[in-house]
């Protein structure tokens, strides 16, 4: 079952890299209390990921947070060390990356996206989702192959 809006973010284990290494992030706990933009790639480095989505909520957080957002996350399933990497290589030390190394945040919620025939295996869907205290607000998924409903644009208008 995909989540959807007014559900609950699921209670998994996500990472993100630390200079002490990867630390556990609960996602109950990191959405409680306050009001998240996630939005989430099939991989770092990958050619749309790294031209448009992430460099558009770099480009917006200010905006973004202007609008009562407390944080934005990108959700990748690449490890924590590999998105720290993306991170300063794209400036963007304004965002918060999460690893869903294991896809639980990705199979909890459905969203999913097999590219095994393309030899990267199983990601996340390229989405983005406004949650308010742990709760999903708004949500806008991809057609696979196409950028224009989880853009920092289009999350924007929808703030």
């Amino acid at each position: 079952m995909t989540i959807t809006v007014g559900n609950d973010i699921p209670d998994v284990t996500l990472f993100r890299a630390t200079s002490d290494g990867p630390e556990a992030v609960n996602s109950k706990e990191f959405f409680a209390g306050r009001k998240v933009v996630l939005f989430a790639v099939p991989g770092a480095y990958t050619p749309t990921c790294s031209a448009k989505h992430l460099p558009g909520f770099v480009a917006k957080a200010d905006e973004i947070k202007a609008k009562g957002v407390d944080e934005i996350a990108c959700l990748a399933s690449n490890d924590a060390f590999v998105l720290q990497a993306w991170s300063k290589s794209e400036n963007a030390e304004n965002i918060t990356m999460l690893s869903d190394g294991d896809l639980s945040f990705v199979d909890a919620t459905g969203l999913e996206l097999d590219l095994t025939g393309r030899g990267l295996g199983k990601r996340a869907n390229r989405f983005a989702m406004i949650v308010d205290n742990g709760k999903v607000t708004h949500l806008a998924v991809e057609e696979p192959g196409v950028f224009e409903v989880s853009s920092a644009e289009a999350v924007l208008e929808k703030l």
